[in-house]
């Protein structure tokens, strides 16, 4: 027997012979034998060979009997011409229509389901996100794509709803991928450009600016590209702004603030052809500059001084990062080592830096369920946001988008965006020290500082009575003791700060237990630290120190109540041990070595906010190596509590005189001590990720962890043919490697998408209108050669920002006035109402921050003090609800708002309505919304009328001309004197509502809250 074919002449005589047999089997035509074989034979074996005239015959290799249950009867005819031989499965005619049928409805262009597509053959050859061996050339038993078609017990049964193939479709499919799944090049229907074929992933041509018309108006490179599309377009650009208007705009986009008095007149009597430039040269040399600038980056990393999430927890050593980026745009760090520390910046020096890598939302160890799959799907979310923040970030991809499924839109599949988190697979979010010339010496200060705190804390409680334990109350409060006429019984607990001193004693573990709450036992008790000294007075209970501690419970809040902070050093509620149990509960703490111990210190809450919770009778025990508790200390001893009077008292209570004095004087000096320590403390650790022993990287079936595929190494997106390290590769090395490769001047994104930013921000809008992604679905440039002419002098001047925008504020194309003359002004809105080609200046309002600053610069409130702590705008820094907003500010909540305590997901009370991000998602372009509670809050809010009696008594300041009160105010504010229309009216309203109503008025006038 032999295995023949036939040609495709010969595959037309056979259908049509089949078809006019008229004799059907399962859907489709077949000869007699066969029909008698069916109905005779097993189904699965009917059909071995076939006998044609001429004595030859064929093989038929049956799908049944490889594990496709749907039996199909593939027939020949038995008797046709002598030397026709079976033609070849043609993919053209015989599997397109096939699948276009049945397919084509959830796997073709408008729709790819699973990821997978069948109207191309590249993609349809590359599989989808569940399966890559959809289709195996030569061998059909093992192509998913029959399986799924033919048997009804397959994983997925196709087509899922609607019309299944018919037996001889399905033979048609399976004699084709045995026979190679020939798919002839050229013949898809579908025409699509390579997705790597995109301008943003082509390297900026930085070519010459166009020789335009109009000679005379272009003042720098910018304004020949914008004059050149203008003149395409049939338009021309405005005139220029009025000084008065430039230097507002300007002043505002630079510093956040509008200029002063004497500003602006320096710069209305400077006729010079210097004058411009000295201006934009002395704003960017201001401090201002940088806390104006950080905030535009701040928004796109989504910088919040809290965890987010339900519980949004406080985080307290979040602020150095944001103050990072302000000292980085006031230094003019080359944007280039900008990205390099800010992604490895642990090994530069700049700690702080890589606080970029953890600003998004995180959620806490105590919010994970504690099963293993909810802990995995936990640190995969955390590692998607580091590369969603550094693909929209710096590149200007939505890289994260591939975290489920390859890239709908640009060239980046699921081993793309796998490979990138290999790169930061070792970054925690967590805190970790701060290292900088600064740091070293306040912790040198502070170990002097903590030195003396424990000398005075020892040589205080000698002052202190020993806790008895085997004499009752009743008869310890009738003696006395020695000559200082104290009673012996030792003062009431309280909330703060309770010390229990005892005889010296060899102890390796000591265990505190709770008998009864201050609630009588309605609550579970708290303690914020417990300290155990030596006689060295060194707190062998520390953490640090080697201890360990147990407990027989705990009511865990994450990152706010857990055991771990009973003995971390960190005193107050925000850092405490709960109990599980209602009014009772128990620490065991376990020490390095075995010490001779004297005192123990605990309390509720040292900060003295919270006085609840408060265990009122307990008992301290200690043992050795074995568990034979001896009891040292408990509340026999003290003067019963009693929650209606008593209040925090201090160690003086019970001392003679002459001790009270001496206490005193070392109470004095500890407090101060302890000042200076709490302030420093929080100096030396920042929010910026811990680094560990990277995580083995798995490419995830649909993003899904408890579904891993094959592991993965760091690389970068195959679309950039570049960098790729060993598995073994350590953390560090992997986080600066993909650092440089972003900040390689060779890269077609980085300076492209940093340049269209800084153009956005001077502009209201990018030459690329979505500044997030510079990817297929993004947004065509405006002017593309410009971006890439930019990009190209950006790279040329040392990557420096500064640069950018002396370019930018220098420019013809920014000096332009705000509209035209109308004729010009109706034809270019006609064609351009939003003004993208740049035919005249694009105003916009000014940003809620920089309304709220301004508002203290021209009522001359405005503490300029830099970096640190933020102030509050809310009465909590963190927590589930009930964020109320603060009304009255002073000292510190007078400074500049990106100072700020930022709560993440709750906007201010009042400047929060003019459109600031909550920090829940990156904001690269901030939109610009009306709604009338942003006037109300401008006219009627507290700060606006504490703000505007300030500027009304600046404005008098010892004048009772009322005009010349109004002509200062309106110096003050629009940087102009008021016409004389404005001049009598504002009289008018002075004389009679006074002169503040008139500076609430002001505030709200649009020339005070949009760029000129």
């Amino acid at each position: 027997m032999s295995t023949i074919k036939y040609d495709r002449t010969a595959r037309w005589d056979i259908d049509h012979q089949l078809q006019a047999l008229g004799r059907s089997l399962d859907g489709h035509e077949t000869c007699t034998r066969c029909r008698r074989a069916r109905e005779n034979e097993p189904r699965n074996d009917h059909l071995k060979s076939g006998v044609i005239n001429g004595g030859g015959s064929v093989k038929i290799k049956l799908l049944s009997s490889n594990g496709i249950k749907r039996s199909l009867c593939i027939g020949l005819l038995c008797s046709v011409r002598s030397g026709v031989l079976a033609a070849d499965v043609d993919f053209v005619n015989d599997v397109r229509p096939i699948l276009q049928k049945h397919c084509y409805s959830c796997h073709s262009q408008q729709k790819q389901k699973s990821s997978f597509r069948l109207d191309l053959k590249a993609a349809a050859f590359r599989g989808g996100e569940l399966y890559d061996d959809i289709i195996v050339p030569g061998h059909a038993s093992d192509s998913l794509l029959i399986q799924f078609v033919a048997n009804d017990d397959a994983d997925l049964v196709m087509p899922p709803d609607g019309d299944r193939l018919s037996a001889a479709e399905v033979a048609t499919l399976a004699r084709w991928v045995d026979e190679g799944a020939v798919w002839p090049a050229g013949v898809d229907q579908v025409f699509v450009t390579s997705p790597r074929d995109h301008w943003s992933f082509r390297k900026p041509a930085g070519q010459i600016p166009p020789e335009t018309e109009n000679s005379t108006w272009p003042r720098t490179a910018i304004d020949r590209f914008i004059l050149s599309r203008l003149e395409q377009e049939g338009l021309r650009p405005a005139p220029e702004s009025g000084r008065v208007a430039w230097l507002r705009r300007v002043s505002f986009d630079l510093i956040g603030l509008p200029p002063t008095p004497d500003q602006m007149s320096r710069f209305l009597s400077d006729t010079r052809d210097t004058a411009y430039e000295e201006v934009v040269d002395e704003l960017l040399k201001s401090p201002r500059y940088g806390e104006r600038w950080a905030q535009h980056w701040l928004d796109v990393v989504r910088y919040a001084d809290t965890h987010g999430f339900e519980v949004n927890t406080e985080r307290p050593h979040a602020w150095p990062y944001r103050d990072y980026v302000i000292r980085s745009f006031n230094n003019d760090t080359a944007y280039d080592q900008f990205i390099r520390e800010q992604i490895v910046g642990d090994a530069m020096g700049q700690d702080a830096a890589t606080g970029f890598l953890v600003t998004a939302s995180v959620l806490l160890p105590g919010q994970i369920g504690q099963d293993a799959p909810s802990m995995r799907l936990a640190r995969q979310d955390s590692l998607d946001e580091i590369v969603v923040n550094i693909g929209q970030t710096f590149l200007g991809l939505s890289i994260g988008c591939a975290r489920c499924h390859d890239h709908k839109f640009d060239p980046i599949s699921q081993e793309d965006y796998y490979s990138m988190q290999a790169f930061v697979a070792g970054v925690e979010y967590k805190d970790r020290a701060l290292r900088t010339k600064d740091s070293e010496e306040i912790r040198q200060q502070m170990g002097r500082a903590k030195s003396r705190i424990a000398e005075i804390e020892h040589e205080l409680s000698s002052l202190l009575p020993l806790a008895r334990v085997n004499t009752p109350r009743d008869e310890l409060s009738a003696q006395r003791v020695r000559e200082r006429d104290a009673p012996l019984l030792r003062s009431s607990v309280n909330p703060r700060v309770n010390t229990d001193r005892f005889a010296p004693v060899m102890a390796s573990r000591l265990r505190f237990t709770v008998l009864q709450t201050v609630e009588n036992n309605r609550r579970e008790p708290c303690i914020d630290e417990l300290e155990v000294f030596n006689l060295q007075g060194k707190n062998v209970a520390l953490a640090a120190a080697g201890a360990t501690v147990a407990s027989a419970g705990d009511n865990v809040t994450a990152d706010r109540h857990e055991l771990r902070f009973v003995h971390d050093g960190d005193y107050g509620n925000s850092r405490s041990w709960m109990s599980n149990a209602k009014g009772r509960g128990q620490v065991t703490f376990t020490f390095a070595e075995p010490q001779t111990i004297d005192r123990v210190v605990w309390g509720r809450d040292r900060v003295g906010k919270y006085s609840d919770r408060l265990a009122v009778d307990y008992q301290i025990e200690v043992a050795g190596s074995s568990d034979d508790w001896q009891v040292v200390a408990n509340a026999r001893d003290r003067a019963p509590f009693n929650p209606t009077t008593d209040h925090p008292k201090d160690v003086l209570e019970g001392l003679s005189e002459s001790d009270r004095k001496s206490a005193q004087t070392l109470l004095d000096e500890r407090t101060r001590l302890q000042s200076v320590v709490g302030r420093q403390a929080s100096e030396l650790k920042v929010f910026a990720g811990q680094f560990r022993e990277p995580d083995q990287i798995h490419l995830l079936t649909r993003g899904n962890p408890e579904q891993p595929r094959h592991a993965v190494v760091p690389a970068v997106p195959a679309l950039f043919d570049g960098l790729s390290l060993p598995a073994e590769t350590a953390e560090q090395q992997r986080r600066s490697a993909l650092a440089e490769w972003i900040a390689s001047p060779e890269h077609p994104l980085t300076a492209r998408v940093m340049v269209n930013r800084i153009w956005q921000w001077h502009f209201g809008v990018g030459l690329v209108e979505t500044a997030n992604d510079f990817g297929r679905s993004g947004q065509q440039p405006t002017h593309p050669e410009l971006l890439d002419w930019l990009a190209h002098e950006f790279v040329k001047s040392g990557w420096s920002m500064k640069s950018m925008h002396r370019l930018i504020c220098l420019s013809a194309t920014y000096r332009q006035a705000t509209r035209h003359s109308n004729e010009s002004q109706q034809q270019a809105a006609s064609q351009d109402a939003d003004a993208r080609l740049l035919w005249r200046y694009p105003t916009r309002r000014i940003e809620g921050e920089t309304i709220r600053d301004s508002m203290l610069a021209v009522s001359g409130e405005l503490d300029l003090g830099m970096y640190g702590r933020g102030y509050n705008l809310f009465n909590n820094r963190g927590g589930l609800t009930g964020f109320e907003p603060i009304e009255h500010f002073e000292r510190q909540g007078l400074r500049r708002m990106i100072y700020a305590h930022k709560v993440r997901r709750e906007r201010d009370g009042v400047f929060g309505a003019f459109d600031c991000p909550d920090a829940g998602q990156s904001t690269p372009r901030r939109r610009e919304s009306t709604t009338p509670v942003q006037a109300l809050n401008l006219f009627n809010s507290t700060f606006t009328l504490e703000r505007a009696a300030a500027l009304a008594t600046r404005a008098k300041s010892d004048n009772d001309d009322i005009s010349q009160q109004i002509q200062r105010v309106y110096r003050i504010t629009l940087s102009r004197d008021p016409d004389a229309d404005e001049l009598r009216e504002a009289e008018a309203v002075v004389l009679q509502h006074g002169l503040e109503t008139l500076c609430r008025v002001i505030f709200n006038c649009n020339e005070f809250l949009f760029l000129p």
